[in-house]
């Protein structure tokens, strides 16, 4: 499913215009990428858990020279699923 299928889904089961849940889908987008930047985990309840990891720093070798190189610390976005949503997939 691509972003024009899900907001066609959106609209079919709310009932609003294509238009309001494409507005709908940024907005839940934006505020959880905002969340995130902050540090913030956002949780929601039977789905899962957007939260924020920290990569350490380390040593990397290129596969075609063997050479090291330096892999900097960063910040990644990781996404935990929720017990009734690992339940509804498994059916």
């Amino acid at each position: 499913m691509n972003k024009t299928e899900l907001i066609n889904a959106i609209s079919a089961k709310s009932g609003l215009t294509k238009k309001d849940s494409e507005k709908a889908l940024a907005a839940v987008i934006d505020s959880i990428s905002d969340a995130l930047k902050a540090g913030d985990k956002v949780q929601l309840v039977g789905f899962g858990i957007f939260s924020v990891k920290d990569r350490a720093a380390r040593i990397g070798r290129n596969p075609k020279t063997k050479a090291e190189i330096k892999i900097p610390a960063t910040r990644t976005p990781v996404f935990k699923a929720g017990k009734s949503l690992k339940d509804a997939v498994a059916k």
